[in-house]
C-alpha cells in the first residue's frame, strides 16, 4: 500500500472514529456502570467483530451477504432490536445510588460485556455494509490484497481502541465527578436512552 493511500486511510478512519455512534455509545454506557476495566472488555468484543467483518469483506462474504436484501434486513431487526434491549437494561436498571464501579467485574462478567461489544457489531449491518463500500477505495492492484486488508484492519482496530478507550474515560470522569449525587443514575439512564435511539434509527433505516 503506497504511504500517500495508508495516510489517507488512516484520516478517514479517524474521521469516522470520533463520530458518535452505537459503538460509541456502549463503550461509555460500560465505561459508567462497570468503570474502564468493563469498558476495555467492551472494546475488545467490538474489535473481534472489526476482525470477523474485514475477514468477511476479503473473502467476499460480504458482498454475498449484501446482495441478499432479506439477509440485510433480519440482521438490522436483530440489530436494532438489541441495541433497544441494552438501552433499556440501562434506563430500567436499579440505581446504584451514585456510586461509580469502582472494583473489577469478575472474569465472567467480563466475557458477557465482550459478548455484547462483538454482537454490537455484528448486528449492525450498516457496518458491514460500510466497509465493503469504503475498503475497496483503498485497494491498490500493485501490492497484495491480503497485506493490505491486513494493514487497514490494523489501523481500524488501533484507531478505534484509542477513540473508544478515549470516550469512555471521559464518561468515567463525568461519573466520577457526579458521585454521590442522583445526576450519576441520569447519566446511565441517558446513555441508555442514547442506545435506544441508535436502535430505533437502526430499525426505521431503509437502507
Amino acid at each position: 500500500m503506497p504511504l500517500d493511500t495508508f495516510l489517507l486511510y488512516l484520516a478517514t478512519w479517524t474521521l469516522v472514529a470520533l463520530s458518535p455512534g452505537p459503538a460509541v455509545m456502549f463503550s461509555m454506557s460500560q465505561a459508567t456502570r462497570h468503570g474502564m476495566r468493563g469498558a476495555v472488555a467492551g472494546t475488545a468484543g467490538i474489535m473481534v467483530g472489526h476482525v470477523l467483518v474485514f475477514g468477511a469483506v476479503a473473502f467476499g462474504l460480504a458482498a454475498v451477504l449484501a446482495s441478499y436484501s432479506g439477509a440485510v434486513m433480519t440482521i438490522r431487526i436483530v440489530g436494532a432490536l438489541y441495541l433497544m434491549y441494552l438501552g433499556a437494561k440501562m434506563l430500567f436498571a436499579k440505581p446504584r445510588n451514585g456510586e461509580v464501579a469502582v472494583t473489577t467485574p469478575a472474569p465472567r462478567a467480563h466475557g458477557g460485556l465482550v459478548l455484547q461489544g462483538l454482537a454490537v457489531q455484528l448486528t449492525n449491518p450498516k457496518l458491514l455494509l460500510f466497509v465493503l463500500a469504503l475498503l475497496p477505495q483503498f485497494i491498490h492492484p500493485g501490492y497484495p490484497l491480503a497485506l493490505q486488508v491486513a494493514v487497514m484492519l490494523a489501523v481500524t482496530i488501533v484507531i478505534d481502541s484509542i477513540a473508544l478507550l478515549a470516550y469512555a474515560k471521559l464518561a468515567t470522569h463525568g461519573a466520577r465527578a457526579l458521585k454521590g449525587s442522583r445526576a450519576i443514575a441520569w447519566l446511565e439512564r441517558a446513555f441508555g436512552g442514547a442506545l435506544i435511539f441508535f436502535g430505533v434509527k437502526l430499525l426505521l433505516s431503509r437502507k
